[in-house]
């Protein structure tokens, strides 16, 4: 897994665009933009795990454009468990790329 990935996974999800401290987003921002694409299989089931409440000022566009550059994204099971509204943009934009 990518550094970059692998210290994502360790902050967990997303604050709140109203908890976001500046420093945070500067490192979210900038282990974003470290990311190599495309992400594995692995790396997308790692990723989808980090959506927060809301945007995150954007940066959620950011994870969800990440995870959709797997080759093997929709992954069928990946979702299992989870909900939100990025979960469910997901969701939905996997199903328009199946049909």
């Amino acid at each position: 897994m990518q550094p970059a990935i692998q210290r994502l996974v360790q902050l967990g999800p997303f604050p709140s665009s109203s908890l976001a401290k500046a420093p945070v987003l500067r490192e979210l921002e900038a282990l974003l933009a470290g990311v190599q694409t495309p992400v594995t299989k692995d790396e997308a089931r790692a990723l989808v795990r980090l959506f927060g409440p809301d945007d995150c000022f954007g940066l959620a566009w950011s994870l969800l454009y990440l995870v959709e550059t797997s080759p093997d994204w929709p992954i069928d099971d990946a979702l299992d468990g989870l909900s939100g509204e990025w979960i469910e943009r997901l969701r939905e934009r996997g199903s328009c790329r199946r049909a």
